[in-house]
């Protein structure tokens, strides 16, 4: 079974973990986290050429040692730094580190000044409130951290990008099944949700027993659950549960849509349906006994007398209302981006230098691209103090490249009291400004509101980046007020970020939907670190896909000189 990217990458994020709690050196910690990033960040799966034998020298910033531990992953599924590390430490405190809003420093503090080592001891100081005086646990991060430990040990969704690489290696595998016409994964991962909980398979054929057999010996299966004539369900190696149904061709694309939206779309087409004098379920269109039609969504949908509905938007939140009235939106597609407004580069946290993120910004077809390297308060990145970025603003000045523009941009970090860690001075070579939240991400609701106003009444502020500040099944979204936001940076000619990178897609589908009801454009950004970044992208679209945004509802589909327009607002 093949070690995917997303395993080495939390091997080293484990490593970096440990190292921290055990006073480990700051130097090297920082190294498996950029590592982790790196590895993160690609598209090309590594275990693919460390089973080719391939060297692993074009992983910027990862050196001979690093490469050493990929090549070990991927070959003994285990890393002996891990264990090492694992054996330093308390079991229990490998638990805490996997609770969300606790990283090691903060579990280095439970058991210097709390003796807490398990989450069991933890659960009680919090009850009894002796937890309080963690640096940053206070009443509301103890209210999360409570429920963190009511549910720990349930199931957790995956991140759709850590599912997607398997999902089409499997699709692929039956896709090479003879009789196979056609093989696609619907649900929640096909609507293009963020996270999956399972992923079902659909598969098209006359003869259902070789599609069966083909996915129950998939190499990454661990556990065939069920098998049947037409059916399958098995877990993966990574814990993942799939379900195969195997249908005839004739009735595929009323499968398709039944096993694609969500429970209250498909009630609301079958009712549809009804009305039409037709019965509608998973293996066609039927009036009476005889099949009418099944063989296409698109003949499902004729057949209530709807168009179409894209996949990303069959949740029942008022697509068929819109399909009925002819007014669903033209939905933004991966061609329509110009450019990308948050790139990074070995200037700050990024792994690749100016030129070559430039030069892997117009291989994926962009005619723009903005540098937004951090700003220097943000100590463990490496960022930019005013005169670092001057430089960097020089640096931009004088590449040499064709075929697209680069535009000087930087990521500021909004503070405590909503001002940015820069100076006005510094800001005023730049083509635009984002404004980030990297810290206190637990004030109380007013507060953080205030905060983020106050950064977007800032004359130079152009988009707001990642607005909630959550990393998915990590760090809970910040609380504050999203519409008067929203409002605020309408007043201001200010833009809002969907930030791509798979971990964030923040702000989510229905934030997006309210900027869009606000007239506040979104930007969909990469926050590509390194050269593989941009495919980022792709889940980014996605969100934005479900949030029914169009073309003018996103920045970055503009052409440069209406994007400069733009940004000539806020300067």
């Amino acid at each position: 079974m093949p070690v995917h990217n997303a395993a080495i990458a939390d091997v080293f994020d484990e490593i970096a973990d440990l190292l921290e709690l055990t006073n480990g050196n700051p130097f090297r910690v920082r190294a498996y986290r950029r590592a982790a990033q790196t590895v993160r960040g690609q598209s090309k799966e590594l275990w693919e050429d460390v089973s080719a034998g391939r060297a692993l020298k074009h992983l910027p910033g990862i050196g001979a040692d690093l490469a050493g531990k990929i090549v070990e992953i991927v070959t003994t599924r285990t890393c002996a730094l891990l264990t090492q590390l694992r054996g330093r430490v308390a079991p229990g405190q490998v638990e805490l580190l996997r609770l969300p809003g606790l990283g090691p420093r903060r579990v280095r503090e439970l058991k210097l000044r709390h003796r807490i080592t398990t989450p069991a001891q933890l659960r009680a100081a919090i009850a009894a409130g002796r937890a309080v005086g963690v640096p940053g646990a206070k009443t509301a991060t103890g209210g999360r951290l409570a429920a963190a430990l009511e549910h720990r040990g349930a199931p957790q969704r995956m991140l759709r990008s850590v599912a997607a690489p398997i999902a089409s290696a499997l699709v692929e595998r039956l896709k090479g099944v003879t009789g196979v016409e056609q093989a696609i994964v619907g649900g929640s991962f096909r609507r293009g949700r963020e996270t999956v909980g399972d992923l079902d398979l659909l598969v098209s054929s006359t003869d259902a027993a070789p599609a069966v057999a083909a996915f129950c010996t998939f190499d990454e299966v661990s556990d065939v659950v069920a098998r049947g004539r037409t059916k399958a369900a098995v877990v993966l190696a990574n814990g993942l549960a799939v379900d195969l149904r195997v249908v005839p061709p004739e009735g595929f694309g009323a499968a398709l849509h039944y096993f694609t939206g969500n429970k209250s779309h498909n009630i609301r087409i079958r009712q549809l349906a009804r009305r039409a004098g037709l019965k509608l379920n998973e293996y066609g269109l039927f009036r009476g006994a005889r099949r009418v039609g099944g063989r296409t969504e698109e003949e499902v949908f004729a057949a209530v007398g709807l168009p179409w509905i894209p996949p990303e938007l069959r949740e029942d939140r008022g697509e068929i209302e819109a399909a009925r009235a002819g007014t669903l939106p033209t939905l933004v597609e991966r061609s329509d981006l110009r450019g990308d407004l948050h790139v990074h580069t070995d200037w700050s946290d990024g792994s690749a230098s100016l030129a070559a993120m430039v030069s892997a910004a117009r291989r994926a077809g962009l005619s723009y691209v903005g540098i937004a390297d951090h700003s220097r308060y943000l100590g463990a990145t490496h960022g930019l103090d005013g005169e670092a970025l001057a430089r960097q603003a020089d640096a931009i000045d004088a590449l040499d490249v064709r075929g697209i523009t680069v535009l000087k941009g930087a990521e500021v970090d909004i503070l405590e009291d909503g001002s940015l860690a820069l100076p006005d001075a510094a800001l005023q070579r730049l083509d635009f400004v984002i404004g980030a939240v990297h810290s206190a991400f637990q004030l109380s609701e007013r507060r953080q509101t205030d905060r983020l106003l106050r950064a977007l009444d800032h004359p130079r502020l152009t988009i707001l980046a990642h607005p909630r500040g959550r990393l998915i099944n990590e760090r809970p979204e910040m609380a504050f007020d999203l519409a008067a936001v929203l409002t605020r940076a309408a007043e201001r000619n200010a833009c809002v970020e969907l930030n791509c990178q798979p971990s964030r897609l923040d702000l989510d589908d229905v934030g997006c939907t309210l900027a869009r009801e606000h007239g506040v454009r979104v930007a969909v950004d990469s926050d590509a670190h390194g050269e593989d970044g941009f495919a980022w992208l792709e889940p980014g679209l996605l969100q934005a896909r479900r949030a029914g945004l169009t073309t003018a509802d996103v920045l970055n589909t503009l052409p440069l000189a209406k994007l400069r327009s733009v940004l000539a607002l806020k300067r």
